[in-house]
Order: C-alpha cells, then sequence, then structure tokens
C-alpha cells in the first residue's frame, strides 16, 4: 500500500472510498459489479466507477486481472491499514504534534460520550504493553 514515493496511500474522498469498500466486500469485481453494488446509494454511469477504479489502482489500493475485455478488482489494501493511514493523517492534520490540540482532542471526545475516554485509555494501555513486551 505505498506509492513510488513511499508514502502510503489512502482514497481520495467519499467516492474513493465507496468504490474501495465495494471491492472489500464483493468477490473480483467488474466495474459493473461495483456500479450495481453501490446503486442503492448512489446513482453512478459505469465511466465514473471505471475511472475511481482506475485511480485505486494507481494508488495501488486494488490490483487488477484483464478478464475479456474488462477488469478484475481485488482490494490490494486491508481496510484495517487504510482507516490507520486516514486517521493518522487527520490527527496529524488536527494535533500537528503540539499537546494542547491533544487536550483539546480529549475533551471533546469526552462530551461526546465520557465512556470513550475508557475505551481510550484500554487501548493505549494495551498497545503500551505491546510495544514494551517487543
Amino acid at each position: 500500500m505505498r506509492s513510488v514515493s513511499g508514502k502510503t496511500e489512502k482514497p481520495g474522498g467519499d467516492l474513493e472510498r465507496a468504490v474501495l469498500r465495494a471491492v472489500w466486500e464483493l468477490d473480483e469485481p467488474l466495474a459493473r459489479d461495483v456500479q450495481a453494488h453501490l446503486s442503492g446509494e448512489r446513482d453512478l454511469a459505469y465511466t465514473t466507477v471505471a475511472t475511481v477504479l482506475d485511480r485505486l489502482h494507481d494508488k495501488r489500493l486494488v490490483a487488477r486481472r484483464r478478464v475479456g475485455k474488462a477488469f478484475a478488482y481485488r482490494a490490494a489494501a486491508k481496510p484495517e491499514n487504510v482507516r490507520r493511514t486516514v486517521a493518522r493523517d487527520m490527527v496529524d492534520a488536527v494535533l500537528g504534534g503540539v499537546s494542547q490540540p491533544m487536550a483539546a482532542l480529549v475533551d471533546a471526545i469526552e462530551d461526546v460520550d465520557p465512556k470513550l475516554i475508557d475505551d481510550l485509555a484500554r487501548l493505549v494501555a494495551k498497545k503500551r504493553g505491546a510495544r514494551r513486551g517487543a
């Protein structure tokens, strides 16, 4: 899931994320299969889906193989890796490595759901334990 520059690639927006999610959910779909899969939530032209799949292929998020005149696609990136990359970029954009924004983020999380702070504390403790054990 790395580009030529070595930077991890990620879907570029809602449409790319929806198409990538469809590829994860289907078994080696063609563009028309992805279009049909998304028809309940979006009205997309075949050419739009094919273009998005080409972009995802260029970003190395999907792989493809020729099937007749079309391509069959499969995910080249695991969902958790893409989510981690998107989350890392969001955290970097919001926090920029400064502790004051981190405190603001924790306050915002607690305002939304105080239980999330406990969940987050458990995740941090688990990560620290895994790092120490390595």
